[in-house]
């Protein structure tokens, strides 16, 4: 008897001690449950925000891409003519071309400087001071407003009374003096020569992004353990194979990343164009992107929003697909 009371006893202990540890997890679980609450109060207001400003945007576009729609008054739906209107129209893949061609020569310059200035402050044999300094510079023309970066440049490149063309012919009169056989600079129209324009806009755009991608390729470089270049300098590597063996196989995931918006920026490239030759201009066929393209339509004088949001959409598909190519072409190098 005197033991069945004691297990009695005991079992009872144990329900108590059950019951008090489920009454805790209950306890927990409700105060929780109020963080939650107070989590969601606080998620709300993004949401709606983004939504409203975000989600709705694109899919009011997206309706309208299939709409004759003029800014006001009830869009008169057209299905698919909107798309194959921009598909056979010759100057939008006109102006698309233009759009690469300006990326190509900028993308080009841009990570070839980051890349060549990234060799440097990472060599640990030229151990280059000072490299917050440098990165403010490189990085300053990045945060200066494009529509500063055009005026000036505009300025600079004027044809009768730009410093570009005024150092030129100085310096080209000091040496035909000289050296007679040595002729007269002609002052150039940098920015209304259709074979220059282009050209000018897209050194400015990689004067105005290097910094930035130089900053990031930088930073990656830098989260590479030192023991490597070390052990590459004892074993008497040189700063080439350093590079192309060690430091370029480990930044691959940020060069993806530079890649990526690179061509995203790139072939969304509308400011500095349209501010440095405005229409009228003899260059402006050659240096009109998809961009302005879209933007004639949408907010020109022939206002058609229809038309622009299809637009807008076939070049989302378009840089879509190439960042898609771009993530498997880079993934398939890392892999091998």
């Amino acid at each position: 008897m005197a033991a069945k009371k004691k297990e009695e006893i005991n079992l009872t202990d144990n329900m108590q001690v059950v019951n008090e540890d489920t009454e805790k997890k209950v306890r927990i679980r409700s105060k929780l449950t109020s963080y939650n609450r107070w989590g969601y109060a606080f998620v709300v207001p993004f949401v709606v925000v983004f939504c409203v400003f975000s989600i709705y945007p694109v899919l009011r576009t997206l309706y309208l891409s299939f709409t004759q729609y003029k800014g006001f008054g009830t869009p008169k739906w057209l299905g698919l003519d909107n798309y194959i209107r921009v598909l056979t129209d010759k100057i939008f893949w006109q102006s698309f071309g233009n759009t690469w061609k300006i990326w190509g020569i900028n993308i080009v310059l841009q990570l070839g400087l980051a890349f060549l200035l990234t060799i440097i402050f990472s060599d640990i044999k030229y151990k280059v001071k000072g490299l917050s300094i440098f990165r403010a510079v490189f990085y300053l023309p990045n945060i200066i407003a494009a529509t500063s970066v055009a005026l000036l440049f505009q300025a600079l490149m004027d044809k009768n009374y730009g410093s570009f063309n005024k150092i030129i012919y100085d310096a080209s009169i000091k040496l035909n003096k000289t050296f007679s056989f040595i002729p007269r600079y002609k002052m150039v129209d940098w920015l209304g020569d259709k074979n220059t324009a282009f050209l000018i806009i897209a050194i400015v755009a990689a004067w105005m992004w290097f910094g930035n991608s130089f900053i990031m390729l930088m930073a990656s470089v830098q989260g590479i353990p030192t023991d490597y270049f070390e052990a590459a300098a004892i074993d008497g590597a040189n700063r080439w194979k350093v590079f192309g063996k060690i430091t370029l196989p480990l930044i691959k995931p940020i060069l993806l990343y530079v890649a990526i918006t690179s061509l995203i920026g790139g072939l969304q490239m509308f400011d500095l164009p349209y501010l440095m030759v405005r229409p009228g201009n003899q260059a402006y066929s050659s240096i009109r992107t998809a961009m302005m393209y879209l933007y004639s339509f949408g907010f020109g004088n022939n206002r058609q929003m229809g038309y622009a949001s299809a637009v807008a959409y076939i070049l989302f598909l378009i840089i879509f697909a190439f960042s898609v190519a771009q993530f498997f072409l880079f993934n398939r190098k890392e892999d091998k």
